[in-house]
């Protein structure tokens, strides 16, 4: 992460992306559509918990409610400093899209039945930002088919990688 010197005294912008969360079962479980990049609305005490770098999005998924896309059961814990104006930590946040993306992703959710979820959690150039995905669950057998095609690729690269070094490559 880069700091931005300034010249006229105020306080150094960060610049760059840091990431905070991640929900690596999100590609397992489900197969991604489309993804889109999302502010989101946090108070004071979320900001600073997300700066020591903790945050959940196991559980997470995402909702339109009049026309605003929400962002539901991600965990930010409590900060340890906060006072009695500490956040609650499953709390409905809303997330920050254009009207004409709003209005996609609401066409979509309904039509094709697809669902909102996380797939990361970040900072760029000092705001929150969330990934979010337009997926649709995967079923076992699918999950199934995924990691055996996994272990077969494996599997070549050991056998290339073992007969090149047989013949001195």
């Amino acid at each position: 992460m880069r700091v931005a010197v300034s010249n006229n005294g105020q306080v150094p912008k960060e610049q760059g992306r840091k990431l905070i969360a991640q929900n690596r079962k999100a590609r397992h479980d489900y197969l991604i559509e489309t993804t889109y990049e999302a502010g989101i609305v946090l108070t004071g005490t979320e900001v600073k918990s997300l700066r020591a770098g903790r945050a959940s999005l196991v559980d997470g998924f995402g909702d339109i409610d009049g026309g605003e896309v929400w962002l539901l059961n991600c965990h930010i814990p409590e900060y340890a400093q906060g006072t009695w104006n500490n956040h609650s930590t499953r709390r409905k946040r809303k997330l920050l899209l254009h009207r004409n993306e709003i209005s996609k992703i609401e066409l979509r959710v309904s039509q094709k039945g697809l669902t909102i979820i996380p797939l990361s959690l970040y900072f760029k150039d000092g705001r929150a930002k969330v990934e979010i995905a337009l997926a649709k669950g995967k079923r076992t057998y699918d999950k199934r088919r995924a990691l055996a095609e996994r272990d077969a690729n494996n599997e070549i690269e050991r056998e290339i990688s073992r007969r090149l070094k047989r013949t001195g490559r």
